[in-house]
């Protein structure tokens, strides 16, 4: 069993009574349970929107509180064990961050009140997304929020009261009638493990929005909404499955990564193990997570996100990142697809992943599970990154992935290797000189969750102007100051998650964010071609009835840094056994690129388009054929197609 640090009491105010109350603080400051900065209700129906563009939602841990405490302690009772989760303090906050104040120093900004959802009502949560506003078939501006529960929290288990002192009885180990502690799942409010909540954007209103009836305690480890299709996909850490979910709340199917996954990249198939969460197991130990029935690690999904008409998800600890197709209807193509193994410091899992419309992929680890009984720590934090990768353009056929081999990283922190992501990010809106927001910058800035993030004694002069050190929340940083630069992060601002700074040494203690920002220019857009192009889009260089040789079942377009480019992904209708394309521009004043390429089996063909404007139609012209063919001299067979290309009607951002 892990050792903590031996415990004192403080002093601080029950939110409920008003009366002073001692509670527990860790020496050293490692443990600090207090109430925060703010003084709001609890979350419930509001009379105004809650939900704004550049809202900044993050989930984490609420604190807790001793039962009565002001009735005093027996002798000789540990008051940890007397502590639990406080269902009145908040689980999920939402930051107005549209004005910080001034120009980034490092400094710490105080935003207004957030508006909070208590642990009582949907109990611990991870994983954010938000939908598209689009209620009854009518967009309304206002989107709803959504949160998934899970164990990345930690998880506390009780027994009935036995000593008669009103509190349940808190337990480290399963026993017979052990239960979820309350403020865990919710369950008082219809939560469970696999609960994901939902948050009315235009009035606060809280409800229960699906639930995965099978997961028996890992919980679920990120949520993402399709706003093509209207649909959300959850990992799940019991099971191993990605759940595809109506707009409604109804499970539709899933996606096995470890048996469906894993062998197109000539992997061992990998299927669950059927261990599960057991709290009244006697193997089961809240401070070990591997007896919490997680699925095995080379199944275990953590990070999802969709983007390009592909659900990307990550992984494992040494980080994978894979994607799956979406059909023309939005269910699982079945065509999944190895992207990268994650490049960084340490092998720690992803826990989520976001798009810019620049074409850029962003990646966050969170540190191990680390579950504290003493709910100082939840994560070993300090060694995970935030990474930013792009697409090879044009691709290295010596590289095994189409993305670059080594990403680029964002310092977290001031602590030493500011390293202190907590696993969540988005972007954001860029910032003015002034720290108002941009909306002409649609990605300017990144938002990253962390722990200590302005906590370094060798810099303390520096940060003493800037606020408190103990910071457990986000920074937010423009998107182009990647390391070296901003090195330590002056050049960012950060957001305290519980308005709380008298606890240095917790970990794990802030979860995902997620931000509400509606504007055009997003990267990725699938469009797929219903049948496949057909005459008389062939013709010219197919007259009369004769039979298209090629066939085009996809497009997907891309920004990327060089411009928007086109993934063509080709069905071979002759049998020709073609690995190379040619391709030239039929329309007036455009251009593509390159001019010829050749790609192994089954891999989309990337072209760069220029000279447009967004929404043109570009006809580009096709040549494809075999290599080694056109190698030998003389006569080759080529497929020759006219394929009109619909560009995106939004353009990349430069």
């Amino acid at each position: 069993m892990r050792d903590y640090a031996p415990l004192s009491l403080a002093t601080t105010i029950d939110r409920r009574t008003g009366l002073q109350r001692n509670i527990l603080t860790a020496t050293a400051g490692a443990l600090a349970l207090a109430a925060g900065l703010w003084s709001t209700a609890p979350a419930g129906a509001q009379d105004a929107q809650i939900i704004f563009p550049g809202s900044m939602a993050v989930s984490g841990f609420p604190g807790t509180y001793i039962p009565g405490f002001d009735e005093g302690l027996p002798p000789g009772v540990d008051p940890v064990d007397e502590t639990f989760i406080d269902p009145e303090r908040a689980s999920l906050r939402v930051f107005d961050v549209s004005a910080l104040g001034a120009a980034p120093s490092g400094q710490l900004v105080f935003t207004p009140p957030p508006f909070e959802v208590p642990a009582g009502q949907i109990g611990q949560v991870f994983g954010l997304t938000y939908d598209d506003g689009v209620r009854d078939g009518v967009p309304t501006g206002i989107p709803d929020l959504y949160a998934a529960s899970t164990s990345l929290h930690g998880v506390r288990i009780v027994t009935p009261d036995s000593d008669a002192d009103g509190r349940p009885e808190r337990q480290r180990r399963g026993a017979a009638g052990a239960t979820f502690m309350e403020g865990q799942f919710a369950e008082e409010n219809g939560g469970s493990p696999g609960a994901i909540w939902r948050v009315d954007g235009r009035n606060g209103a809280v409800s229960l929005f699906a639930t995965v009836d099978t997961n028996s305690g890992p919980g679920l480890a990120d949520v993402a909404f399709d706003k093509g299709h209207r649909q959300f996909f959850a990992s799940d850490l019991d099971s191993g499955l990605i759940h595809r979910i109506s707009a409604d709340g109804a499970l539709v199917d899933t996606f096995d990564h470890g048996v469906a996954g894993r062998p197109a990249h000539g992997l061992a198939a990998v299927a669950d193990d059927g261990a599960v969460m057991d709290i009244q197991g006697a193997a089961f130990d809240t401070e070990d997570p591997d007896s919490w029935g997680y699925t095995q690690d080379e199944r275990r999904i953590w990070g999802v996100q969709v983007h390009g008409g592909r659900v990307y998800y990550a992984v494992g600890e040494k980080a994978e990142i894979w994607s799956v197709g979406l059909t023309r209807e939005g269910a699982f193509a079945g065509d999944p697809r190895w992207e990268l193994t994650v490049t960084a410091e340490e092998d720690l899992a992803v826990t989520d992943i976001a798009f810019d419309n620049r074409g850029f992929m962003y990646l966050a680890q969170r540190g191990e599970v680390d579950n504290r009984y003493d709910y100082s720590r939840f994560a070993d934090s300090g060694e995970g990154s935030v990474l930013r990768y792009w697409r090879e353009s044009p691709d290295d056929p010596a590289t095994e992935s189409v993305w670059v081999p080594v990403p680029q990283e964002y310092a977290v922190g001031f602590p030493k290797d500011h390293r202190q992501t907590a696993g969540g990010i988005d972007l954001q809106y860029g910032y003015d000189a002034e720290g108002f927001f941009d909306s002409r910058s649609c990605a300017g800035t990144i938002v990253k969750t962390g722990d200590r993030l302005r906590d370094n004694p060798a810099l303390a002069d520096q940060l003493v102007p800037g606020g408190p050190f103990a910071v457990h929340g986000v920074q937010i940083t423009s998107t182009t100051l990647v390391r070296p630069a901003n090195e330590p992060p002056f050049g960012s601002w950060f957001v305290d998650y519980d308005g709380f700074f008298e606890d240095p040494e917790v970990r794990g203690h802030v979860g995902d964010v997620e931000v509400w920002r509606p504007c055009e220019g997003r990267a990725g857009w699938y469009e797929p071609v219903p049948g496949g192009y057909l005459p008389p889009f062939y013709p010219p260089d197919f007259p009369g009835d004769f039979p298209p040789c090629l066939d085009v079942e996809a497009v997907e377009y891309w920004c990327t840094p060089a411009g928007l480019e086109a993934d063509l992904h080709l069905r071979d209708v002759a049998g020709i056994g073609g690995d190379t394309l040619d391709a030239d521009s039929r329309t007036p004043g455009t251009n593509v690129s390159p001019p010829r390429q050749t790609q192994p089996a089954g891999a989309p063909f990337t072209i760069g388009i220029t000279g447009h404007f967004p929404g043109d139609t570009v006809n580009v012209g096709l040549c494809f054929y075999k290599k080694s063919d056109a190698d030998a001299g003389g006569y080759y067979p080529c497929c020759k197609v006219t394929v009109p290309l619909e560009t995106p009607v939004v353009a990349c951002e430069p």
